[in-house]
């Protein structure tokens, strides 16, 4: 039964992206490159819907085949749909970032309304329970993941390269741990992603979108939300291998922050930008990502999953090279800084 819906996924995904390409054509949803490009030539963008449509439609089969409750279906299914109608009427016009941004914190609202906050986490040996506190930080939590997603959706097959690591990984995690009852959402979500992914990568045929990218960010992150009420742990081992994206963006985000640049402004600016540019080419860097998260992020993930280290600890090995690697290649650093 599982395979004939990986596959029904699969095709569904990919066909549906292959029909919005010429969509977007036929509406001239076209992503010219600018200064603040990563790309070179115009590509038709808002390909991301097929993941979105395919998801959806997944989290209805899995809530009718009782694999998911209702909480965690119609959290999903809200929260997703509202971010996922507000990245296309941005893709398909201009909405004001207020706007967007107050549309963002009621998608993470509806998430924390029928899934709680965050649960007490073990830190460092020491058991910390937010309580009421643990409901705002969720909320900034499921907020910023959304959006440091769209940031970083910039180079072909990037955002859906990460997407399908991590929902592949915390399938590994799941079945380790035993919470395999969890790994169905997490497999058709990749399953998903890979059908879209075959028009993104190697060269993009099709752009993701706001549309795409914002459904990806606040679902992962009500998924890990979600996984941490089933065990808090699982939390520490979502964090750690989405941690190329996490720290990409974050570091970026700091150190504009520090020059007094204006964050809310497009840039170019992200660790994985400058790398494409000085190799020349978007797959590499792609490929690099993926690698980092099999061989560096998910052993360490599946480390926490058999208890061997504290989600802490692991996040802070898994974070550290991350970090200097973003540094290395000048995240959040301006352009006319690296001339």
């Amino acid at each position: 039964m599982i395979y004939s819906a990986l596959v029904l996924v699969f095709f569904t995904s990919l066909l549906l992206t292959a029909s919005l390409r010429k969509y977007a054509l036929s509406r001239s949803m076209i992503d010219v490159p600018n200064e603040r490009s990563s790309h070179s030539n115009p590509t038709p963008r808002g390909g991301g819907v097929s993941i979105v449509i395919t998801v959806m439609l997944s989290f209805v089969g899995l809530y009718f085949s009782q694999t998911i409750d209702f909480p965690t279906f119609i959290s999903l299914f809200l929260a997703g749909g509202l971010v996922a109608v507000i990245g296309f009427m941005d893709d398909h016009g201009h909405i004001a970032a207020r706007w967007r941004l107050l549309g963002h914190f009621l998608a993470a609202a509806i998430v924390l309304f029928w899934t709680g906050g965050l649960p007490a986490i073990d830190f460092f040996g020491l058991l910390v329970d937010l309580q009421y506190a643990g409901y705002v930080f969720a909320l900034f939590y499921l907020v910023w993941m959304l959006n440091l997603y769209n940031f970083m959706d910039g180079i072909d097959g990037l955002a859906s390269v990460e997407a399908i690591c991590a929902c592949l990984g915390m399938c590994v995690v799941y079945q380790v741990g035993g919470h395999t009852s969890l790994i169905p959402m997490s497999l058709l979500f990749a399953v998903a992603v890979a059908g879209f992914m075959y028009w993104n990568f190697p060269a993009a045929k099709i752009f993701m979108g706001d549309a795409g990218s914002g459904f990806i960010g606040i679902v992962l992150a009500a998924i890990s939300l979600q996984a941490a009420q089933v065990s808090a742990d699982l939390l520490w081992c979502w964090l750690i291998l989405l941690g190329v994206f996490v720290v990409d963006a974050t570091v970026t985000l700091f150190r504009r922050l520090l020059r007094g640049a204006r964050v809310y402004e497009a840039h170019r600016s992200h660790a994985y930008q400058y790398a494409s540019r000085r190799v020349g080419r978007h797959a590499p860097v792609t490929l690099a990502v993926g690698l980092i998260n099999v061989f560096w992020l998910l052993p360490l993930a599946v480390c926490v999953a058999y208890s061997l280290l504290s989600g802490a600890m692991a996040l802070v090995i898994a974070y550290a090279p991350l970090i200097f690697l973003a540094v290395r290649f000048r995240a959040g650093q301006s352009e006319e800084q690296c001339v």
